[in-house]
Protein backbone atom coordinates (compact mmCIF):
# COMPACT_ATOMS: atom_id res chain seq x y z
CA UNK A 1 0.00 0.00 0.00
CA UNK A 2 1.44 3.57 -0.70
CA UNK A 3 0.74 5.65 1.99
CA UNK A 4 0.57 8.87 0.16
CA UNK A 5 -1.78 7.42 -2.14
CA UNK A 6 -3.81 6.31 0.73
CA UNK A 7 -3.37 9.37 2.35
CA UNK A 8 -4.39 11.27 -0.77
CA UNK A 9 -8.39 9.40 -0.33
CA UNK A 10 -8.49 10.70 2.41
CA UNK A 11 -7.99 14.31 1.09
CA UNK A 12 -10.32 13.99 -1.92
CA UNK A 13 -12.22 17.15 -0.65
CA UNK A 14 -9.61 19.67 0.18
CA UNK A 15 -7.49 18.56 -3.14
CA UNK A 16 -11.02 19.62 -5.10
CA UNK A 17 -11.02 22.66 -3.23
CA UNK A 18 -7.34 23.70 -4.11
CA UNK A 19 -7.87 22.53 -7.73
CA UNK A 20 -10.92 24.98 -7.93
CA UNK A 21 -9.40 27.90 -6.98
CA UNK A 22 -6.32 27.54 -9.08
CA UNK A 23 -8.70 26.98 -11.93
CA UNK A 24 -10.12 29.95 -10.93
CA UNK A 25 -7.36 31.97 -10.30
CA UNK A 26 -6.76 31.11 -13.78
CA UNK A 27 -9.46 32.97 -15.36
CA UNK A 28 -9.04 35.85 -13.06
CA UNK A 29 -5.65 36.43 -14.43
CA UNK A 30 -6.99 36.58 -18.34
CA UNK A 31 -9.53 38.18 -17.35
CA UNK A 32 -7.53 40.85 -15.34
CA UNK A 33 -5.53 41.15 -18.36
CA UNK A 34 -8.33 41.30 -20.96
CA UNK A 35 -9.40 44.32 -18.84
CA UNK A 36 -6.28 46.01 -18.99
CA UNK A 37 -6.05 45.85 -22.48
CA UNK A 38 -9.08 46.95 -23.20
CA UNK A 39 -8.69 50.02 -20.92
CA UNK A 40 -5.64 51.25 -23.22
CA UNK A 41 -6.96 50.46 -26.21
CA UNK A 42 -9.94 52.70 -25.67
CA UNK A 43 -8.21 54.77 -24.01
CA UNK A 44 -5.26 55.48 -26.55
CA UNK A 45 -9.20 55.46 -29.35
CA UNK A 46 -10.17 58.20 -27.02
CA UNK A 47 -7.33 60.49 -27.78
CA UNK A 48 -7.00 59.47 -31.79
CA UNK A 49 -10.69 60.34 -31.80
CA UNK A 50 -10.09 63.85 -29.96
CA UNK A 51 -7.26 64.68 -31.94
CA UNK A 52 -8.89 63.51 -35.55
CA UNK A 53 -12.22 65.47 -34.48
CA UNK A 54 -10.11 68.72 -33.68
CA UNK A 55 -8.35 68.31 -37.11
CA UNK A 56 -11.30 68.08 -38.63
CA UNK A 57 -12.89 71.18 -37.42
CA UNK A 58 -10.14 73.82 -37.86
CA UNK A 59 -10.57 72.87 -41.80
CA UNK A 60 -14.03 72.61 -41.90
CA UNK A 61 -15.88 75.43 -42.19
CA UNK A 62 -20.22 74.93 -43.12
CA UNK A 63 -23.52 74.79 -41.64
CA UNK A 64 -23.00 70.83 -40.59
CA UNK A 65 -19.68 71.84 -38.42
CA UNK A 66 -21.91 72.03 -35.38
CA UNK A 67 -23.65 68.96 -35.70
CA UNK A 68 -20.32 67.05 -36.29
CA UNK A 69 -18.65 68.54 -33.28
CA UNK A 70 -21.51 67.54 -31.01
CA UNK A 71 -21.52 64.26 -32.23
CA UNK A 72 -17.89 63.85 -31.97
CA UNK A 73 -17.99 65.01 -28.37
CA UNK A 74 -20.47 62.47 -26.97
CA UNK A 75 -18.40 59.73 -28.66
CA UNK A 76 -15.81 60.58 -27.01
CA UNK A 77 -17.71 61.12 -23.97
CA UNK A 78 -18.59 57.44 -24.87
CA UNK A 79 -15.18 56.26 -25.06
CA UNK A 80 -13.93 57.58 -21.85
CA UNK A 81 -16.64 56.21 -20.05
CA UNK A 82 -15.89 53.13 -20.89
CA UNK A 83 -12.31 53.18 -20.73
CA UNK A 84 -13.06 53.95 -17.22
CA UNK A 85 -15.37 51.55 -16.26
CA UNK A 86 -12.87 49.43 -17.50
CA UNK A 87 -9.66 50.37 -15.81
CA UNK A 88 -12.36 49.94 -12.37
CA UNK A 89 -13.05 46.55 -13.72
CA UNK A 90 -9.54 45.99 -13.86
CA UNK A 91 -9.01 47.43 -10.42
CA UNK A 92 -11.65 44.92 -9.05
CA UNK A 93 -10.68 41.85 -10.91
CA UNK A 94 -7.23 42.75 -9.75
CA UNK A 95 -8.57 42.34 -5.44
CA UNK A 96 -10.45 38.92 -6.73
CA UNK A 97 -7.19 37.85 -8.00
CA UNK A 98 -5.44 38.35 -4.84
CA UNK A 99 -7.81 36.67 -3.30
CA UNK A 100 -8.04 33.53 -5.08
CA UNK A 101 -4.13 33.34 -5.22
CA UNK A 102 -3.56 33.43 -2.15
CA UNK A 103 -6.65 31.24 -1.13
CA UNK A 104 -4.65 28.44 -3.28
CA UNK A 105 -1.79 28.51 -1.19
CA UNK A 106 -3.44 27.95 1.65
CA UNK A 107 -5.30 25.27 0.54
CA UNK A 108 -2.17 23.55 -0.90
CA UNK A 109 -0.21 24.31 2.11
CA UNK A 110 -3.14 22.66 3.94
CA UNK A 111 -2.93 19.49 1.39
CA UNK A 112 0.54 19.49 1.43
CA UNK A 113 0.64 18.97 5.62
CA UNK A 114 -2.07 16.81 5.52
CA UNK A 115 -0.83 14.26 3.30
CA UNK A 116 2.90 14.28 4.67
CA UNK A 117 1.18 13.71 8.53
CA UNK A 118 -1.48 11.00 7.06
CA UNK A 119 1.36 9.42 5.09
CA UNK A 120 3.76 9.53 8.75
CA UNK A 121 1.22 8.02 10.63
CA UNK A 122 0.29 5.03 8.26
CA UNK A 123 3.98 4.85 7.35
CA UNK A 124 4.24 4.13 10.96
CA UNK A 125 1.75 1.58 11.32
CA UNK A 126 2.67 -0.68 8.41
CA UNK A 127 6.54 -0.56 10.11
CA UNK A 128 5.36 -1.90 13.30
CA UNK A 129 3.92 -5.17 11.45
CA UNK A 130 0.73 -6.32 12.43
CA UNK A 131 -2.73 -5.66 11.30
CA UNK A 132 -4.22 -3.51 14.40
CA UNK A 133 -1.36 -1.06 14.08
CA UNK A 134 -2.59 -0.46 10.51
CA UNK A 135 -5.95 -0.25 10.93
CA UNK A 136 -4.83 2.43 13.85
CA UNK A 137 -2.96 4.22 11.75
CA UNK A 138 -5.92 4.37 9.24
CA UNK A 139 -8.00 5.66 11.88
CA UNK A 140 -6.31 8.47 12.99
CA UNK A 141 -4.87 9.28 9.35
CA UNK A 142 -8.86 9.60 9.08
CA UNK A 143 -9.98 11.51 11.60
CA UNK A 144 -7.19 13.87 10.77
CA UNK A 145 -8.54 14.71 8.09
CA UNK A 146 -11.52 16.81 8.97
CA UNK A 147 -9.69 19.66 10.59
CA UNK A 148 -7.91 20.06 7.32
CA UNK A 149 -10.57 20.15 5.54
CA UNK A 150 -12.69 22.60 7.34
CA UNK A 151 -9.74 24.63 6.89
CA UNK A 152 -9.59 24.53 2.96
CA UNK A 153 -13.65 24.85 3.23
CA UNK A 154 -13.16 27.93 5.21
CA UNK A 155 -10.96 29.15 2.47
CA UNK A 156 -13.38 28.42 -0.36
CA UNK A 157 -15.91 30.12 1.27
CA UNK A 158 -13.94 33.33 2.06
CA UNK A 159 -12.84 33.52 -1.87
CA UNK A 160 -16.50 32.89 -2.75
CA UNK A 161 -17.32 35.69 -0.43
CA UNK A 162 -14.98 38.17 -2.82
CA UNK A 163 -16.27 37.14 -5.65
CA UNK A 164 -19.99 37.81 -5.15
CA UNK A 165 -18.97 41.38 -3.80
CA UNK A 166 -16.87 41.91 -6.87
CA UNK A 167 -19.89 40.59 -9.03
CA UNK A 168 -21.67 43.25 -7.74
CA UNK A 169 -19.27 45.99 -8.29
CA UNK A 170 -18.55 44.61 -11.59
CA UNK A 171 -22.87 44.82 -11.92
CA UNK A 172 -22.45 48.18 -11.26
CA UNK A 173 -20.29 49.06 -13.85
CA UNK A 174 -21.64 47.55 -16.30
CA UNK A 175 -24.73 49.84 -16.20
CA UNK A 176 -22.51 52.94 -16.11
CA UNK A 177 -21.83 51.56 -20.12
CA UNK A 178 -24.44 48.87 -21.23
CA UNK A 179 -25.87 51.96 -23.98
CA UNK A 180 -22.89 53.59 -24.50
CA UNK A 181 -22.79 52.52 -28.13
CA UNK A 182 -19.25 50.96 -27.57
CA UNK A 183 -19.38 48.21 -25.59
CA UNK A 184 -21.33 45.79 -26.39
CA UNK A 185 -21.79 42.18 -23.68
CA UNK A 186 -24.61 40.68 -26.21
CA UNK A 187 -21.96 40.65 -28.99
CA UNK A 188 -19.14 39.52 -26.87
CA UNK A 189 -21.67 36.29 -25.78
CA UNK A 190 -22.31 35.91 -29.39
CA UNK A 191 -18.74 35.64 -30.28
CA UNK A 192 -17.99 33.63 -26.89
CA UNK A 193 -20.22 30.94 -28.46
CA UNK A 194 -18.68 30.57 -31.99
CA UNK A 195 -15.23 29.99 -30.20
CA UNK A 196 -15.46 26.00 -29.31
CA UNK A 197 -17.24 25.13 -32.36
CA UNK A 198 -13.98 27.10 -34.08
CA UNK A 199 -11.52 24.89 -32.21
CA UNK A 200 -13.46 21.63 -32.91
CA UNK A 201 -13.21 22.06 -36.96
CA UNK A 202 -9.11 23.19 -36.38
CA UNK A 203 -8.78 19.82 -34.16
CA UNK A 204 -8.08 19.79 -31.03
CA UNK A 205 -4.72 18.98 -31.16
CA UNK A 206 -3.64 21.86 -33.58
CA UNK A 207 -5.58 23.94 -31.67
CA UNK A 208 -3.13 23.08 -28.46
CA UNK A 209 0.02 22.86 -30.19
CA UNK A 210 -0.83 26.56 -32.05
CA UNK A 211 -2.19 28.25 -28.42
CA UNK A 212 1.16 26.84 -26.80
CA UNK A 213 3.33 28.34 -29.61
CA UNK A 214 1.55 31.09 -28.83
CA UNK A 215 3.17 31.37 -25.83
CA UNK A 216 6.85 30.46 -26.46
CA UNK A 217 9.06 33.15 -24.48
CA UNK A 218 6.52 34.34 -21.64
CA UNK A 219 8.24 34.09 -18.57
CA UNK A 220 7.85 34.41 -15.07
CA UNK A 221 7.39 38.12 -13.64
CA UNK A 222 9.85 38.83 -11.78
CA UNK A 223 12.01 36.40 -12.61
CA UNK A 224 12.52 33.54 -9.67
CA UNK A 225 9.04 34.57 -8.23
CA UNK A 226 6.78 31.81 -9.93
CA UNK A 227 4.83 34.24 -10.67
CA UNK A 228 2.97 33.43 -14.14
CA UNK A 229 -0.22 34.24 -16.18
CA UNK A 230 -1.69 30.39 -16.31
CA UNK A 231 -2.41 29.56 -12.90
CA UNK A 232 -1.47 30.19 -9.12
CA UNK A 233 1.88 31.50 -7.77
CA UNK A 234 3.83 28.16 -7.49
CA UNK A 235 5.51 25.88 -9.90
CA UNK A 236 3.93 26.13 -13.14
CA UNK A 237 4.06 23.80 -15.95
CA UNK A 238 1.52 21.97 -15.01
CA UNK A 239 -0.72 25.02 -14.78
CA UNK A 240 0.43 26.03 -18.58
CA UNK A 241 -0.40 22.58 -19.89
CA UNK A 242 -3.71 22.64 -18.80
CA UNK A 243 -4.15 26.12 -19.35
CA UNK A 244 -3.50 25.43 -22.85
CA UNK A 245 -5.59 22.45 -23.02
CA UNK A 246 -8.61 24.35 -21.77
CA UNK A 247 -7.45 27.10 -24.66
CA UNK A 248 -8.45 24.59 -27.10
CA UNK A 249 -12.18 23.20 -24.99
CA UNK A 250 -10.87 20.48 -22.97
CA UNK A 251 -12.73 20.11 -19.94
CA UNK A 252 -10.00 19.86 -17.31
CA UNK A 253 -9.42 22.61 -14.53
CA UNK A 254 -5.87 24.21 -14.28
CA UNK A 255 -4.08 21.76 -12.30
CA UNK A 256 -0.71 22.89 -10.63
CA UNK A 257 0.59 19.53 -9.56
CA UNK A 258 1.56 17.10 -12.53
CA UNK A 259 0.54 13.85 -10.97
CA UNK A 260 -2.89 15.12 -10.88
CA UNK A 261 -3.38 15.76 -14.58
CA UNK A 262 -2.24 12.04 -14.76
CA UNK A 263 -5.42 11.03 -12.10
CA UNK A 264 -7.14 13.26 -14.81
CA UNK A 265 -6.40 10.92 -17.57
CA UNK A 266 -6.83 7.74 -15.42
CA UNK A 267 -10.71 8.72 -14.62
CA UNK A 268 -11.53 9.73 -17.61
CA UNK A 269 -9.50 6.74 -19.26
CA UNK A 270 -7.63 8.97 -21.35
CA UNK A 271 -3.48 7.97 -19.71
CA UNK A 272 -1.42 5.40 -20.62
CA UNK A 273 2.28 4.33 -19.79
CA UNK A 274 3.26 3.18 -23.15
CA UNK A 275 5.14 5.96 -25.23
CA UNK A 276 4.41 4.00 -28.26
CA UNK A 277 0.99 5.81 -27.81
CA UNK A 278 2.11 9.62 -27.51
CA UNK A 279 0.25 11.96 -30.23
CA UNK A 280 0.81 15.85 -31.07
CA UNK A 281 -1.64 17.91 -28.47
CA UNK A 282 -0.88 15.37 -26.12
CA UNK A 283 1.04 15.90 -22.45
CA UNK A 284 3.89 14.12 -21.13
CA UNK A 285 4.91 13.24 -17.65
CA UNK A 286 8.33 13.55 -16.46
CA UNK A 287 9.43 11.01 -13.80
CA UNK A 288 8.62 7.78 -12.39
CA UNK A 289 5.08 8.11 -10.84
CA UNK A 290 2.16 10.57 -9.94
CA UNK A 291 2.53 10.01 -6.25
CA UNK A 292 4.02 13.23 -5.03
CA UNK A 293 6.14 16.21 -6.74
CA UNK A 294 8.93 14.08 -6.12
CA UNK A 295 8.35 11.21 -8.45
CA UNK A 296 6.11 13.49 -10.43
CA UNK A 297 8.55 16.54 -11.86
CA UNK A 298 7.24 18.09 -14.80
CA UNK A 299 5.00 18.08 -17.86
CA UNK A 300 5.34 18.94 -21.32
CA UNK A 301 2.99 19.66 -24.37
CA UNK A 302 3.85 17.19 -27.63
CA UNK A 303 4.13 19.29 -30.30
CA UNK A 304 6.43 16.81 -32.42
CA UNK A 305 7.72 12.72 -32.51
CA UNK A 306 10.25 12.08 -34.67
CA UNK A 307 11.73 8.57 -34.62
CA UNK A 308 13.06 8.20 -31.17
CA UNK A 309 12.61 12.15 -30.03
CA UNK A 310 9.87 13.86 -28.61
CA UNK A 311 9.86 18.07 -29.24
CA UNK A 312 7.69 19.47 -26.50
CA UNK A 313 6.64 23.05 -25.33
CA UNK A 314 7.25 23.05 -21.82
CA UNK A 315 6.27 25.80 -19.11
CA UNK A 316 8.29 27.00 -16.50
CA UNK A 317 11.75 25.58 -17.98
CA UNK A 318 14.27 28.13 -17.00
CA UNK A 319 11.43 30.02 -15.88
CA UNK A 320 9.67 30.80 -19.34
CA UNK A 321 8.04 28.40 -22.05
CA UNK A 322 10.67 26.67 -24.04
CA UNK A 323 10.63 24.63 -26.73
CA UNK A 324 12.48 20.92 -26.00
CA UNK A 325 13.50 18.42 -27.80
CA UNK A 326 14.14 14.47 -25.27
CA UNK A 327 14.51 11.43 -26.36
CA UNK A 328 11.11 9.59 -25.70
CA UNK A 329 12.21 6.96 -23.64
CA UNK A 330 10.60 5.38 -20.36
CA UNK A 331 13.52 6.96 -18.22
CA UNK A 332 12.35 9.97 -18.31
CA UNK A 333 8.64 10.04 -18.88
CA UNK A 334 6.26 7.64 -16.82
CA UNK A 335 3.51 8.04 -19.36
CA UNK A 336 0.86 10.60 -21.36
CA UNK A 337 -2.26 11.77 -21.45
CA UNK A 338 -4.57 12.23 -24.84
CA UNK A 339 -6.61 15.48 -24.44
Amino acid sequence: MDSREMARHFAESMIGHRNSLAGKAEDAVKVQYALHQTATGLTDGHEDQRKAAKTVLEHWKGGNSEGFEKRSSRLGRQLRVTADAARDAEKIVAGVTSALTTGHTRARQAVDEYLDQAARLLDAGKAVGTQAALLKAVAQAADLEPKYTKETTATVRHVRGELEDAARKLRALEKEVEHDGVADGRAERTRGRTKPSRARARGRSRTIISAARRELGTRENPPGSNRNPYGPTAAWCSSFATAMWRKAGVDIPVLPFTGDVFRWGQRHGKAYTSLSAVKPGDVLLFGSGPSSPATSTHIGIVEKVSGGTVTLIEGNSGDSVRRNTHRLSSATFYGGVHP
